[in-house]
């Protein structure tokens, strides 16, 4: 075998070893169609409404806020003077857009010293312990899909203090949120069984 050849095989290896697939699935408007085209979505979903009380069509409408179900999601870049990057505006990654601090301290709380933002059992997971804290602290129900979202992006002690009523703009996605919670819930009452 040739060289070239040789080193050809071993690149397509290593390229097939690679980080797995974190595109989104198509039509984000359909629910049934996510669970349907990721199954492992749907798994992941019940488990974490089966530990945590939090329904499956909140956390999808959050994780479409978030992510738009991209598992490796990252935020923008800063960049100085327009042009110079100068690192990311925040170390959210993944399906939950979890920063590093709050993913710390849920691997720490559910000894889940293994989990990966960028897997969806864990994202699911992480979304419905955080969900729990915001009813715990601040009262909220697990299915005010629009509460639970400002507590998630604003934090606990932001929510608590009424940040979010100084931002037009995070009121209209939260009620976009809550919008996208109520399809989700009336699609997957029509979804077949298997799906459910």
């Amino acid at each position: 075998m040739s060289r070239t050849l040789r080193v050809m095989i071993m690149v397509l290896l290593l390229a097939s070893c690679g980080g797995g697939n974190y595109s989104a699935p198509r039509n984000l408007d359909n629910a049934c169609s996510i669970l349907d085209q990721r199954p492992k979505y749907g798994r992941a979903f019940r488990s974490a409404e089966r530990r945590w009380g939090v329904p499956v069509h909140v956390q999808m409408a959050t994780i479409y806020q978030e992510s738009k179900f991209v598992g490796n999601a990252r935020t923008p870049y800063k960049f100085v003077l327009g042009v110079i990057p100068m690192g990311r505006q925040s170390s959210a990654y993944g399906y939950a857009q979890a920063i590093d601090g709050t993913w710390d301290e849920y691997k720490r709380a559910t000894r889940s010293y293994g989990a990966r933002r960028h897997n969806i059992h864990d994202a699911a997971d992480f979304m419905g312990w955080y969900m729990n804290k915001t009813r715990e602290r601040n009262g909220v129900p697990l299915s005010n899909a629009q509460h639970q979202y400002l507590a998630y992006h604003e934090g606990q002690t932001g929510y608590s203090r009424g940040t979010y009523r100084r931002k037009s703009w995070l009121m209209r996605i939260s009620s976009q949120v809550q919008s996208r919670a109520d399809m989700y819930e009336a699609q997957l009452a029509t979804c077949p069984r298997r799906l459910r």
